[in-house]
């Protein structure tokens, strides 16, 4: 597994575990424990066959899929009753809110970069920026495991949690970089180099603009999930898409079993580079957005 702190990506030798290697970050002083990890039973109940949540994306998934979306719950609610990373508390809410919502913007993504940038959709190199409790990013990496998911996240409490969680789970796919949108985007070894960026829940579109598309390589793709009605925040955005050098491909319903409503993917193409001045110095997008 691959970890990054400020840019800087490490790989563990085989001698040295994760939780070795997580004592040793320079988190700052907190009641945080590691949780070992044991299966609800309301959670087993939720995903058992024929009893809570029926969703035809869950139920698409293997097996082995399954059981790591089983761990990635229970250990995020673990988590969260000593730090904030979702407003949620309960397992259901969980699979419906989060999990359906983030297995819901495969499809666009897939769809849209058969048709305008590759041949093959199964080893893109994705970017989850404003990761936080790891959505979509780790429900990403896990159902789709020929994808290089980076996990682009500032705060450190919530880097050690996904490093955490992406062990317990098993992600040789995941690397987790702590670091904000706005310094990695100006960083020779990120900048335009991921064949997607995705982002859930960060930002108003016109923003997020700004932040994702200078990491997606020309000819890439930017797809920001949304609510269900985003045309007014796509509108905004128009301009900042098109300084960012991208243009608006679709917008797009996605299906989703939740109570909160339909969802939208807004998807972005790469048309050309960003210009070098973009993104901004860190803070400047969300209080001067273009």
């Amino acid at each position: 597994m691959l970890i990054s702190l400020s840019s800087r990506v490490f790989t563990l030798p085989s001698t040295l575990s994760l939780g070795t290697f997580i004592k040793h970050l320079p988190t700052p002083k907190s009641s945080l424990q590691f949780y070992p990890i044991s299966i609800h039973k309301a959670t087993r109940a939720l995903f058992s066959a024929g009893g809570g949540i029926h969703s035809t994306h869950f139920e698409g998934l293997t097996s082995n899929q399954k059981h790591q979306i089983h761990v990635y719950i229970d250990s995020l609610l673990q988590w969260n009753q000593k730090m904030n990373l979702t407003a949620v508390k309960e397992e259901n809410e969980v699979m419906e809110r989060h999990v359906e919502d983030s297995l819901a913007i495969i499809d666009p993504i897939r769809t849209s970069y058969l048709s305008h940038c590759g041949e093959s959709s199964e080893n893109m190199r994705v970017v989850d920026v404003g990761s936080g409790a790891g959505l979509p990013g780790l429900i990403l990496a896990i159902a789709c495991p020929g994808w290089k998911v980076t996990l682009l996240e500032s705060m450190n409490k919530r880097c050690v949690f996904l490093e955490n969680v992406a062990g317990l789970i098993g992600l040789p796919n995941v690397q987790v970089v702590r670091d904000r949108a706005e310094c990695l985007g100006q960083e020779d070894a990120f900048r335009e180099s991921f064949d997607v960026a995705v982002a859930r829940a960060v930002a108003e579109m016109r923003i997020l603009a700004e932040y994702c598309l200078p990491l997606v390589r020309v000819g890439g793709l930017f797809a920001a999930a949304k609510g269900h009605d985003p045309q007014e925040e796509v509108a905004r955005a128009e301009r900042a898409i098109r300084l960012m050098g991208a243009s608006l491909l679709q917008t797009c319903s996605v299906e989703s079993h939740s109570k909160y409503g339909q969802r939208t993917a807004v998807i972005c193409l790469k048309d050309g580079p960003t210009p070098k001045k973009y993104p901004r110095a860190p803070g400047t997008p969300s209080k001067l957005p273009l």
